[in-house]
């Protein structure tokens, strides 16, 4: 494998280029493939201060910039160990990042997304996995093809060791439920899982033009509305009102529609908030710490 042949697959914005580089082999190609197309970049390293190997990682990827001769911008964050770190997580590094960062996610990443949303009831949004938050330049390239890539250039990356530990829903999905899934059926799934999003994105376009066109908070607008374009609807009113960093689960919105159809009064949503009917109208508040939603 040539690495110059790949940069046709990869979708680098226009202008100067800021990359996330965590010091694995995806980020590290992103950066050896924007550099072999002579863009210019500053390469931008999160410090979780979490993981042991916290400080190799930026040392690697600091030495890495320097060796190139490009600039270098180093964040800390001080994240608690405890409930949702992967989320909050997630939410420090893109607040610390710049608008417009690109980051090396690639092809096996969305499929882990699409089989782990699909699992969580994640519904139409979740399958998509159109992952909008940053620019993402080699989501078509595969993991292989960026280990080729830092192969190529002689380029030793870091590894994480918690990307080894299937007790992290990601990783077991990487290590065990993938392998599986392809020596079950003989192929690879990733390509599958990708096309599988990409339509599903499609008929998400359709489906959100119409939810955008209906009042989430009008039971009867939502109880005349085909059950596809409700569920969007609701799902975006929830997931913008209460700023959730998860996707609306399944769960969630059946849950809602229950209350829309007369089934019960108010129901409990994500992050303790409470979606209760009055009226013909639907409203969210913060439920009673000791109380539950009445039914």
């Amino acid at each position: 494998m040539a690495t110059a042949d790949l940069l046709d697959r990869c979708a680098f914005p226009d202008g100067e280029l800021h990359l996330g580089v965590s010091g694995g082999a995806d980020s590290v190609a992103m950066a050896v493939l924007a550099r072999i197309a002579e863009r210019p970049f500053t390469i931008w390293h999160i410090h979780h201060g979490v993981r042991p190997g916290a400080d190799a990682d930026a040392a690697f990827v600091e030495a890495l910039a320097a060796a190139w001769c490009v600039p270098f911008e180093l964040r800390r964050l001080e994240l608690d160990p405890g409930p949702n770190f992967e989320a909050r997580a997630r939410a420090a590094r893109y607040h610390a990042l710049p608008a417009g960062v690109c980051v090396g996610h690639t092809a096996n990443d969305r499929a882990e997304t699409v089989l782990l949303n699909l699992l969580r009831g994640a519904g139409l949004a979740g399958s998509a996995v159109r992952m909008q938050s940053a620019h993402r330049p080699i989501l078509e390239l595969t993991r292989a093809e960026t280990m080729a890539v830092c192969e190529e250039a002689g380029i030793a990356p870091c590894e994480d060791e918690t990307n080894q530990d299937t007790s992290n829903h990601r990783a077991a999905v990487r290590l065990r439920v993938l392998p599986e899934i392809a020596s079950a059926l003989g192929r690879d799934p990733v390509p599958i899982l990708n096309r599988h999003a990409d339509l599903i994105s499609d008929a998400l376009d359709v489906v959100e033009a119409a939810a955008a066109a209906l009042d989430p908070t009008d039971v009867a607008a939502l109880r005349t509305a085909p059950r596809a374009v409700a569920s969007e609807a609701l799902r975006s009113w929830i997931q913008a009102t209460t700023s959730d960093p998860y996707p609306v689960d399944s769960a969630t919105i059946e849950r809602v529609l229950q209350v829309v159809h007369g089934n019960h009064r108010a129901a409990e949503t994500v992050g303790g908030h409470r979606i209760a009917r009055s009226q013909g109208k639907l409203s969210i508040s913060l439920a009673s710490p000791n109380g539950q939603a009445d039914t």
